[in-house]
């Protein structure tokens, strides 16, 4: 199995999975997910896929032998699963092994939001507590908060579980409600917004979720307010947002994720009532080397006892021998 199964690797990815794949596969790289790039002869010769990024329908049709697509991520929009289904090719991400770094990181940006500290931290480095004195009060406080999640995923579900230790009432909105969940629900976005103080959106990037965090929202949340997402910038409405935040319409946003990464809006990165990380959420070793793991024991075991370890819920195939 091992020579003789060839492992397409498109782009960048963790060394990690690169040093695993070749103990046991040939490792094929190209520059990215182009079909130019990868001629027909060896293109025929592809057994599975190794990615993290997109992948998508043309360099699915360009490869006649692939039978999976391991991608390195939970969220998996980039991937063209649909076209993968049509042809018997599983897909598999990376739940789980991120959900504490994620929801850990949620809650800090939450904190750090509303407590203002990393602006404390630059008052005491730029030396104007010794010259000014304490660093102003802050307006916001986590004291006496509801807090509604948009998305109660495994990773909804991690942030919900750190947020009641802060004492925090919890509500949720997703399609449908979850049977033996103990936070209140709500039909729909609106409806929750206006229930809570703290919108926190952890969806994934779907037709459905688009710009939903829109004008309307932002408005039904209210000028006490505090927008945190840790999903996909996808999901806001960047302008509507900056205009929230400059008019008091909302007290506060913090963001991990943006619409059009690495590209920050000016009028997002002008408003100081915003806490803005670049795309940090699972970025740690122990997170990032769990999830390279993942995506190289996934098609370990696909093309070692013919099932994957976690195929999303389009593909739930199993390897055909014989």
């Amino acid at each position: 199995m091992a020579s003789k199964t060839r492992i397409l690797v498109p782009g960048t990815i963790r060394e990690r999975v690169l040093d695993r794949l070749r103990e046991g596969f040939d490792v094929v790289r190209i520059d990215r997910a182009d079909p130019s790039l990868l001629a027909r002869s060896e293109a025929a010769s592809i057994s599975g896929v190794a990615v993290s990024g997109s992948f998508g329908a043309a360099m699915i049709e360009h490869l006649p032998s692939l039978e999976i697509i391991a991608s390195f991520g939970v969220g998996y929009d980039g991937i063209d699963a649909q076209a993968a289904a049509g042809r018997g090719i599983a897909v598999t991400n990376t739940p789980d092994v991120l959900n504490d770094e994620v929801a850990d990181t949620a809650i800090g940006l939450l904190i750090n939001t509303v407590r203002r500290l990393p602006q404390a931290e630059a008052w005491l480095r730029e030396g104007r507590w010794t010259r000014e004195g304490a660093f102003p009060l802050t307006p916001l406080s986590l004291r006496g908060r509801k807090a509604g999640i948009y998305g109660l995923g495994r990773i909804g579900l991690a942030i919900a579980e750190r947020l009641k230790g802060f004492g925090i009432e919890i509500a949720y909105h997703t399609r449908r409600p979850h049977e033996g969940v103990p936070y209140a629900y709500h039909p729909s976005l609106t409806a929750l917004a206006e229930a809570v103080d703290i919108l926190i959106a952890i969806v994934p990037k779907t037709p459905e979720t688009h710009r939903t965090i829109d004008a309307a929202i932002l408005r039904a949340l209210g000028a006490n307010g505090v927008l945190i997402n840790v999903g996909r910038g996808w999901t806001v409405d960047e302008a509507a947002l900056a205009a929230a935040l400059e008019d008091g319409v909302i007290a506060a946003a913090g963001l991990d994720v943006f619409y059009d990464e690495p590209n920050v809006p000016e009028a997002l990165l002008a408003q100081p009532n915003a806490t803005l990380l670049p795309h940090v959420a699972s970025a740690s070793v122990v997170t990032r080397d769990a999830m390279a793991d993942l995506v190289v024991d996934n098609l370990f075991s696909w093309f070692g006892r013919g099932a994957a370890l976690t195929p999303v819920p389009e593909t739930p195939f199993t390897r055909k021998t014989g």
